[in-house]
């Protein structure tokens, strides 16, 4: 009941309402709901991307081309549209798009014997040029409004259709972790890769798909991006992977592997857009929203820092108390 009470989710939520309750304080407004459903907007396309990316986190990976796999799927599905696609077809084969890039990810990573880091800032730029190629330069106008409602309609009145998507993915993330083999898998990578692969598990191909899935997810926010602003531009998603990999470390996922919590991710990625949202309320110089965004970080990760040395003393204590003979025995 206790450790339930100090979760890394339970942490953040207190953390979210706080925050809203000082904000709020100073500007009433913060509190409207119109407001509040903004920051839920604003946290679909770096939830996507945050979810996407603990995937790779979790490994003890990284991937920094989801923001060039972002622009690829954008201009690509976009141009598919344009040329009158179906919106539901489009969206498939942007969605494959994610998965085949994020699978060439694994394969540099996997095959080639690639460090994560090495190999994606490699796509990251490989992929943006592609986007660049593709278009020429050029943003694709005009997308059609029957794909437009499609991803950023609203299902009821104020809740948008891309919340939704969010909430989903979010929860089919969570119980691939939590409850299949592949999530297993993913863990133990993480933890001890040369003692998974001894014991059996096909280490290249589980990361192969958990690059996939983190394609899947940055396919899907670009798309829902598309669909929102009615364009779609090369240069687009440029320093999203940097927002995603905060998100997932407040969310408490380790940069060493092993350790990540999906739930926890997209309360990370709340929390970064209600800071972000209320520090436009309350007239904070834009400067100063990058400092804020940067003490945040730090203070999760230091957080991070403490409850492993908590944890590591109840070894101990409890290790202890485990090799204290009763003294009646024998006397």
């Amino acid at each position: 009941m206790k450790a339930k009470l100090f979760s890394r989710e339970a942490s953040l939520i207190f953390a979210i309402i706080m925050m809203v309750i000082i904000f709020s304080a100073i500007e009433p407004i913060y509190l409207s709901g119109g407001n509040l459903l903004d920051i839920f907007d604003q946290t679909v396309i770096n939830g996507l991307l945050a979810i996407g990316i603990t995937y790779a986190i979790i490994t003890g990976g990284i991937d920094l081309s989801i923001g060039s796999i972002f622009a690829v799927v954008i201009v690509i599905t976009g141009d598919l549209l344009v040329r009158g696609m179906n919106p539901v077809l489009a969206i498939t084969i942007g969605m494959a798009l994610g998965f085949v890039l994020g699978v060439v990810n694994g394969l540099l990573i996997t095959k080639l014997k690639l460090q994560p880091f090495i190999a994606t800032l490699g796509t990251m730029s490989a992929y943006r040029g592609i986007a660049y190629i593709y278009t020429g330069g050029w943003p694709v106008l005009d997308i059609p409004d029957n794909f437009r409602s499609m991803l950023a309609g609203d299902v009821v009145k104020d809740v948008p259709v891309s919340v939704l998507i969010l909430i989903a993915f979010t929860i089919v993330s969570h119980i691939i972790l939590k409850y299949t083999k592949l999530g297993t898998y993913i863990f133990a990578i993480g933890g001890n890769e040369e003692a998974t692969k001894l014991s059996g598990v096909n280490v290249d191909r589980t990361k192969i798909l958990t690059y996939a899935l983190c394609g899947v997810g940055a396919a899907l926010a670009g798309m829902i991006l598309l669909a929102r602003l009615g364009s779609g531009e090369p240069a687009t998603g440029q320093g999203y992977e940097l927002n995603a990999i905060a998100a997932a470390a407040i969310g408490g996922a380790s940069l060493a592997g092993g350790k990540g919590n999906m739930i926890a991710t997209l309360l990370g990625a709340i929390l970064l857009s209600a800071l972000k949202v209320g520090l436009v309320v309350v007239g904070v110089d834009s400067f100063w929203q990058y400092i804020a965004t940067g003490a945040i970080i730090v203070v999760a990760a230091y957080s991070e820092v403490i409850q492993d040395k908590f944890k590591k003393l109840r070894v101990v204590k409890n290790n202890n108390k485990n090799t204290n003979y009763p003294k009646s025995v024998g006397m």
